[in-house]
């Protein structure tokens, strides 16, 4: 990692995840040499440690792909070329396909593809380090708004002035917090069970959601026969599946995993995570913007999450770059609002309709069930309407920003 050079950064960016990264990448590659972008994060010394995968869509592999990140990872992005969604219960005999979808939005290009976070973050951060981002493995530890910058103090005892502070550091954001931002949301009294599955037979990039009462349970395909699953609980039986025996959990998991693919077992850690919504009051502040989950925080129902992160990344670096070019401030109060009025309303419809959907699925009543099959039977029978769910998903509809439409800024 670079030490940070002086005092001064036209943008200082907290948090390394994807967003703060992309974004990173972004602005440093569209305003040149001359435009100085800091990234902080203490955990930029411990690459690798995120063992979890996830589904990238295909406008956020559009916009990788044109910060020339994509390239790196390519080879272990597994895509998903057909998904398939049931609704049953743990002991059904059979679990019939309510839904299907195929996996192109375009041919050649499938809607989504599914990796590994460690090595996708390890990209970003080779390419934010190759083209001249300042990475420093410290933290914003407090910050104080003056007339024409923002003043941070940082967690190894240097203070450095920007232009504008963006909050990427994740849920639980101490930036957020200390702006005085409030968030609105709840928790679902849920949490997601989260491993990763070796299995005998190719999955041919099937993705799988199965609706069970305690939440859907996906099995998401990766390279080399595994898969990734995501699976929703109840927190206190989460809890307590967590906790079983090796032999009593891999019982459990085929149970909901089931037998097509042959012989299963598990070859990563497990590990459960509190699931909620929570959505930030506001998504500016003073020279300060919040993107990602400090920002939003939703239901993995839809596995847009990650995906949401990177449309505000791609949002507020078209919103920058377009003013720097214009000789504007980037933190100016115009920029900010620009970019809060394009992410508010995306993040506000993703929000409610993941809610839906976890409260339509995750229950036991049978008059639920039976409207729900009816719905997705006839769904299933609307390939425009299909498609349209295709291209939403896949990041594609409403006013795409330009890196997410794959070009350049």
């Amino acid at each position: 990692m670079l030490a940070l050079p002086n005092d001064r950064s036209d943008v200082l960016i907290a948090g390394g995840g994807f967003a703060g990264l992309a974004l990173a990448i972004a602005l440093r590659q569209s305003l040149g040499a001359d435009f100085a972008v800091t990234l902080v994060d203490p955990y930029l010394a411990q690459p690798g440690q995120d063992l979890r995968a996830s589904a990238v869509a295909a406008a956020p592999r559009r916009m990788f792909e044109a910060l020339g990140a994509w390239t790196a990872v390519a080879e272990d992005a597994q895509p998903i070329l057909d998904m398939v969604v049931t609704d049953s219960r743990v002991d059904d005999a059979a679990r019939p396909a309510f839904l299907t979808f195929g996996g192109e939005i375009e041919p050649g290009e499938p809607f989504a593809h599914m990796i590994e976070n460690g090595q996708l973050i390890a990209a970003l951060r080779a390419k934010a380090e190759a083209i001249g981002v300042v990475l420093s493995e410290t933290h914003v530890t407090d910050f104080t708004p003056e007339p024409s910058r923002m003043r941070a103090r940082l967690g190894d005892g240097a203070t450095i002035a920007t232009s504008l502070l963006v909050a990427a550091d994740g849920a639980r954001s101490r930036l957020r917090e200390q702006a005085g931002i409030v968030t609105h949301g709840w928790s679902y009294g849920q949490s997601a069970i989260v491993t990763t599955v070796a299995h005998e037979r190719d999955h041919h990039g099937r993705a799988e959601e199965h609706f069970l009462p305690g939440g859907p349970f996906a099995i998401l395909p990766l390279r080399r026969n595994r898969s990734s699953i995501v699976w929703t609980e109840r927190v206190q039986d989460a809890d307590r599946i967590i906790a079983l025996a090796d032999d009593e959990f891999h019982h459990q998991l085929e149970k909901r995993f089931g037998l097509r693919l042959g012989d299963i077992a598990v070859c990563g850690p497990r590990r459960a995570y509190p699931l909620g919504l929570w959505v930030a009051r506001s998504f500016v502040a003073d020279r300060l913007a919040l993107v990602g989950d400090a920002a939003h925080v939703i239901h993995p129902i839809a596995g847009q999450g990650l995906n949401m992160g990177l449309r505000d990344a791609a949002a507020l670096a078209e919103s920058v770059v377009d003013a720097v070019r214009l000789g504007l401030d980037p933190g100016d109060s115009r920029v900010l609002e620009r970019y809060q009025t394009w992410r508010r309303f995306d993040t506000m419809t993703m929000s409610v309709s993941t809610d839906v959907l976890n409260r339509l699925f995750s229950n036991r009543s049978d008059v639920l069930r039976l409207a729900r099959d009816i719905g997705l039977g006839l769904v299933d029978r609307l390939p425009q309407l299909k498609r349209m769910f295709i291209r939403e998903a896949a990041g594609l509809v409403g006013e795409v920003p330009k890196l997410l439409r794959g070009e350049a800024l």
